[in-house]
């Protein structure tokens, strides 16, 4: 899967779906993903479901408190294609998916009949970020004990934050890379910053050591 910064994914249908589609089996494929976007900006998805036909109701899903959450709904045209789209409004990190939902109602507007077991397809993860002012730390710190539990090493993941609990994970991303950490101390305490990344994330981000990166909390 190619990502571009904060811009759309595209997602190849692998061997096995080809396979199903052959087999007459309905398949849901994905040509287009823009699953990375700032608090306030649209997601959008683009696929197809196959074999192609007019009516099925395909829903854009989040992962939220356990349980999965429609997003977005869309019937599929005579090609069998599809378009999603959902405006964000908080930062935040939930799965990501589509499924078929259900054949569309006869009606305009009226909700298409749930289908148990329809095709699935995973997105990954919807990250829905925010500017964040960060700095790093590393060197000169190595093997001295973290806030939340063991010691700081050249190859711990993770980041430093004043108040959020031990083992928060958060998503960063920093000019097209991205990269999902825990917090594991605490800190920064210079004014204005909310996040010291440690050495082994900074390098993973590419980050330039100190700036503003994009965050999922």
């Amino acid at each position: 899967m190619a990502v571009g910064a904060l811009g759309f994914a595209t997602l190849a249908a692998g061997t096995s779906a080809v396979a199903l589609a052959q087999n007459n089996q309905d398949v849901i494929t994905v040509k287009k993903a823009r699953t990375h976007v700032l608090a306030g900006r649209a997601v959008r998805v683009q696929g197809v479901l196959r074999p192609p036909r007019r009516g099925d109701v395909v829903a854009l899903q989040a992962r939220r408190r356990g349980r999965w959450t429609t997003l977005d709904r869309d019937g599929t045209d005579a090609a069998g294609r599809y378009r999603l789209r959902y405006r964000t409004r908080r930062p935040g990190s939930w799965k990501l998916r589509v499924r078929v939902a259900g054949a569309q109602a006869a009606t305009a507007g009226r909700a298409g009949r749930a289908r148990r077991g329809g095709p699935r397809r995973s997105l990954g993860r919807l990250n829905v970020y925010r500017h964040a002012n960060a700095s790093w730390y590393g060197p000169g710190f190595f093997g001295h004990h973290l806030a939340c539990g063991g010691n700081l090493t050249p190859g711990t993941l993770g980041v430093a934050h004043k108040t959020l609990p031990c083992g928060t994970k958060i998503t960063l991303r920093y000019r097209g890379r991205s990269v999902r950490v825990p917090v594991v101390d605490r800190g920064p305490y210079v004014a204005g910053r909310e996040f010291d990344l440690t050495a082994a994330t900074k390098q993973r981000l590419g980050f330039a050591g100190h700036g503003y990166v994009l965050t999922t909390r």
